[in-house]
């Protein structure tokens, strides 16, 4: 739940920021790559402190070496907050996410059904509606830049 809501506040805080004339936040996108970079930088940051053991305990057994692919999805996180935050770079690094999301999601099956950190199978649902708000933002920045640059390339 804390990602989701790092999501939301992060775009809430910057939305407004542009609202009050800060302008580097006025274009579209801004505010949301903002938001999701604060929130893979904190799941990022969680494969490796606080809720490490967790994450392992989460990778389902049909995936060899789970200490590696927890570390492996860190730094893929963390490199895809970076690259949300450069322009140019944000729109791979969103379609990266969307996939990496997609890929972990068994993982979230597996720790709802098997009650991995407390939680039980009633938590799939919300599991699974949380990693929903999560691909549509990531593939809501991968759309917009990429009209965006259909749009540029029509207008040549």
């Amino acid at each position: 739940m804390e990602p989701l809501i790092a999501l939301i506040v992060v775009t809430l805080l910057l939305l407004s920021g542009g609202a009050v004339g800060v302008r580097r936040l006025r274009p579209q996108m801004v505010p949301l790559r903002g938001g999701l970079a604060a929130m893979f930088l904190m799941t990022g940051v969680s494969h490796f402190v606080g809720m490490r053991a967790e994450m392992i305990d989460m990778v389902p057994p049909f995936v060899s070496e789970p200490e590696l692919v927890v570390t492996l999805t860190g730094v893929l996180e963390l490199a895809g907050a970076a690259g949300l935050l450069w322009t140019r770079s944000a729109p791979l690094a969103a379609a990266c996410l969307t996939v990496l999301l997609l890929v972990m999601y068994p993982a979230n099956v597996y720790a709802a059904l098997e009650g991995v950190g407390g939680s039980a199978a009633d938590a799939l649902v919300p599991r699974t509606v949380i990693q929903i708000v999560f691909v549509s933002a990531t593939l809501a920045v991968v759309v917009f830049y990429r009209r965006a640059r259909t749009a540029e390339a029509g207008a040549k």
